[in-house]
């Protein structure tokens, strides 16, 4: 039972370091810093846009609408903050 705690921890890193990049890479392209003709660039970009979109769009419909400032990825990291948090608490109770 504890490795099937270990992956869904595994599973939520992954989670937040795909989402931290998505955020960096959105601030070096509004700074640009890095250039979406770049095909790699726009390549990862658009793919982290379809990975991330459907999390983040069940988010935004809740959240209310503020022009130019997306809350979405800050509240899917704290909820994977959370869960990890939950699932490290409650690892130890089912061995």
């Amino acid at each position: 039972m504890t490795s099937v705690f270990q992956i869904l921890l595994m599973i939520l890193d992954i989670a937040k370091w795909i989402i931290l990049i998505h955020i960096i890479m959105s601030w070096l392209i509004n700074f640009q810093v890095l250039n979406l003709r770049q095909s790699l660039v726009a390549q990862i970009w658009y793919g982290l846009i379809r990975l991330l979109d459907p999390i983040y769009s069940r988010v935004r419909a809740v959240l209310p609408n503020t022009p130019g400032l997306d809350l979405a990825p800050l509240i899917v990291l704290l909820a994977i903050y959370a869960l990890r948090i939950v699932v490290y608490n409650n690892m130890y109770s089912f061995s």
